[in-house]
């Protein structure tokens, strides 16, 4: 049985959107990159919930950052 300690340990642990304010679960992974300042092989993750996915990803794709966007468990099964 999970005490309550351990149900909060968990909730906190888990991946939550990178919006502004947002703290709803992470469904989706914006993996982007700045060319002017990364490797073209490097890649640096957003997450995103289903309300902010595409406004986040609009925000990077304007700038030219935006490389991919997956599922968090697509993701997670590719590492």
């Amino acid at each position: 049985m999970n005490s309550p300690e351990s149900a909060a340990e968990s909730a906190a642990e888990a991946p939550v959107c990178s919006a502004k304010d947002c703290r709803a679960d992470a469904v989706w992974v914006l993996a982007w990159n700045n060319p002017k300042l990364h490797t073209p092989d490097r890649r640096k993750t957003w997450l995103a919930c289903d309300e902010h996915r595409e406004y986040l990803s609009s925000f990077l794709g304007v700038r030219g950052f935006l490389k991919d966007v997956v599922t968090l468990k697509e993701w997670e099964s590719s590492s």
